[in-house]
């Protein structure tokens, strides 16, 4: 596989739209509905409360992932839509978006970040615990359904 180019791009233009509906996709497919009902605005997704990438592989968008600030403490960051399209997982697109995304939550002064998935997603169970992210008590959209899991670590 060629080089993993990542870039920081805007929530809603159009290679990150695509991704982030093919992430829909793949959880509508594992849960039901639309996938996800969290409220997320673009918005969100703009330095300095957010930062939003996309990963490239011979000028190809492959994958996705951002954080959003998360509290009002303004040292938490919540990790959102990380997503790599079927062709290419296993290669470590996901993990090289995840490294980028913490990176950019920890320049921006960020001290932690928090996510939550699913159950029905084991191999992102299996890189987020194997990245140092440890279960916390459930928080968001989600927090009382039942299989929702919410992790955290320190950046």
């Amino acid at each position: 596989m060629s080089e993993i180019e990542i870039r920081e791009r805007p929530f809603d233009a159009p290679e990150s739209q695509t991704l982030i509906r093919a992430a829909l996709a793949d959880l509508g497919e594992r849960y039901g509905g639309s996938g996800d009902d969290t409220p997320v605005d673009p918005a969100e997704f703009v330095a300095p409360v957010g930062v939003f990438l996309v990963a490239y592989v011979d000028g190809r968008p492959v994958g996705c992932g951002g954080w959003r600030s998360h509290g009002t403490d303004g040292e938490t960051a919540e990790l959102k839509r990380m997503y790599t399209v079927p062709a290419v997982r296993g290669r470590g697109v996901a993990r090289s978006v995840l490294a980028a995304v913490e990176r950019s939550a920890r320049d921006a002064g960020r001290k932690r970040i928090v996510l939550e998935c699913g159950d029905r997603q084991p191999e992102a169970i299996a890189m987020y615990t194997s990245s140092g992210y440890e279960r916390i008590p459930n928080f968001g959209f989600y927090q009382d359904e039942p299989g929702c899991l919410s992790f955290g670590r320190t950046l």
